[in-house]
């Protein structure tokens, strides 16, 4: 029953959190307001504040940093954030497994794989490396034992509104609408499933090899474009619906008003070419492989009826 911390009760601190209680593990959550879970002891903490996290994280043998801030607020609150992770880390003596992103890669001409250089696009891709390169240093200096995991866009259970295959994207197809969407939505794209992403999480905690800390991996996703994903979901289902580009102006004036929108445009260049993920190396040093896609789609769906 080893015992980890927990920072985030969103969707992947959700299901993260489930897969580690199931195992039989002692979990800690830690969130703003002291959500709780089933399973779980929950404490009221903010992840930035590091005497409160190395506190919380008291004879935690991991540290796992789920908590995501809004878009617009992600240049005030991610490095105090990271700084406050370190800081625990390093205090307690707990592995921290940081969950991560594909912004620090940019407009990546190939397949994303978990050597690609950083080259954000953006300024949104410049604070998650920036925060990674932090964690590296602490680890090269050997105050911290870290490790990065990197999920493409997520899909899969209750996934709200502001995910690109969430609520509205389903809802529209499933009712024989149009679901607008950001970008081409004739562009292959990597899909990393909410629980892939957490049981990625989890066998880079589990990694025993020197060789497997200090550095990244990437979840095992599944590539298709949106096109696609509206025509298998309207011949499993009986439905009619289709996919079409929300107008780039449309975009554009949101952001006027909405500094998240605006952020949401501004990496709109992830659905504007081919965005793909190559995950060999994870799955062949983790023994973690992508849930195939059929019950993806089917697990998606339910959720959204259930609803």
């Amino acid at each position: 029953m080893a015992p980890h911390l927990v920072l985030g009760a969103g969707l992947i601190g959700t299901e993260l959190t489930r897969q580690l209680v199931a195992r039989g593990d002692t979990i800690t959550l830690v969130t703003r307001r002291g959500t709780e879970l089933p399973g779980t002891a929950a404490l009221a903490r903010d992840a930035s504040d590091a005497d409160g996290l190395i506190d919380a994280a008291a004879g935690a043998q991991t540290i796992f940093l789920c908590t995501n801030p809004p878009y617009a607020d992600w240049a005030a609150q991610w490095p105090p954030i990271f700084a406050a992770a370190i800081a625990a880390a390093r205090a307690t003596g707990a592995r921290l497994v940081v969950m991560g992103n594909l912004y620090g890669y940019g407009r990546a001409e190939q397949p994303m794989t978990e050597h690609t250089p950083f080259q954000p696009a953006e300024g949104k891709g410049e604070i998650r490396a920036e925060g990674w390169r932090r964690i590296r240093a602490a680890q090269d200096r050997g105050e911290v034992r870290a490790v990065e995991v990197r999920a493409s866009d997520y899909v899969g259970p209750y996934a709200g509104a502001t995910a690109h295959l969430g609520r509205d994207f389903f809802a529209a197809l499933l009712a024989s609408k149009t679901a607008r969407v950001v970008g081409s939505p004739t562009e292959p794209h990597a899909w990393s499933y909410l629980p892939d992403i957490a049981a990625t999480l989890i066998a880079a905690a589990d990694a025993t090899a020197d060789s497997h800390w200090g550095r990244a991996w990437v979840v095992p996703s599944t590539t298709r474009t949106r096109v696609e994903i509206a025509r298998e979901i309207n011949e499993a289902y009986g439905c009619a619906g289709r996919v079409a580009r929300l107008p780039r102006g449309l975009l554009r004036a949101a952001g006027l008003v909405s500094g998240n929108l605006r952020e949401v445009a501004r990496s709109s260049y992830q659905f504007e070419a081919p965005f793909l993920l190559d995950s060999t190396e994870t799955e062949r040093e983790l023994g973690v492989s992508a849930t195939p896609w059929s019950e993806v789609l089917a697990a998606t769906v339910a959720s959204y009826r259930t609803e």
